[in-house]
């Protein structure tokens, strides 16, 4: 009988990775019970944005919370769909995961500043503010379903494509329910302003989407 090798890959910084996920998500429940709540029926109810505008928004500490487990769980989830959608060995070391957490968040901030900077240079600073907070709630979201996905592809069906296309989708499914939500709440601000609207889609939303999906392609 020959002997078969094996290349078994250490999981266990992945395993501390969603840990501290569990332990952000443990906060979260525990110090704002009530905020939790309302936040997992977001795609069903927009209760927690009604709520979310009598409060703190962006410095809350269940926002931050709910956004670091975002950025961990979808950086984590960008790295193993790289490493199963391109049928490469997995790297057993996180250096790819550091570059994607880095590249995520300095994704988000840039565009952050950019959609303040429109709201300033228009004089729409509140209303600018209310958009990215609802968007980047819907995004927030999308961390809980990337988490599933990457407890599933870790330890129950390594490398499987499909898992990361449903988890893809439902991601995707989810942010396009927030921007129909938040259309509909601010459909008559947009008819009143459709040139502005018009100029803020293709600079800050459709542009980025359009160079990354260029970069990625050549």
């Amino acid at each position: 009988m020959n002997s078969v090798y094996r290349n078994i890959i250490s999981l266990d910084w992945m395993t501390l990775i969603l840990g501290l996920s569990l332990l952000l998500l443990a906060l979260s429940k525990y110090f704002f019970k009530s905020t939790f709540s309302t936040f997992l029926i977001l795609p069903f109810n927009n209760k927690y944005l009604a709520q979310s505008k009598k409060k703190g928004r962006f410095f809350n500490w269940f926002h931050i919370l709910i956004t670091l487990f975002q950025l961990l769980n979808i950086s984590l989830f960008v790295f193993l769909a790289y490493n199963i959608l391109s049928e490469k060995v997995l790297n057993a070391y996180p250096t790819l995961f550091s570059v994607m957490l880095i590249l995520i968040l300095t994704y988000l901030m840039f565009k952050i500043l950019l959609q303040l900077g429109n709201g300033y240079f228009f004089e729409n600073i509140t209303i600018m503010n209310d958009l990215i907070f609802e968007k980047l709630t819907y995004f927030n979201y999308g961390g809980i379903v990337a988490f599933f996905g990457n407890v599933i592809v870790i330890y129950i069906l390594q490398d499987s494509k499909l898992v990361i296309y449903a988890t893809l989708f439902l991601i995707l499914f989810i942010n396009g329910i927030g921007l129909i939500t938040i259309l509909r709440n601010h459909q008559k601000l947009i008819v009143n302003n459709i040139l502005y609207f018009i100029l803020y889609l293709c600079t800050l939303e459709i542009s980025p989407i359009v160079i990354i999906g260029s970069y990625l392609k050549d």
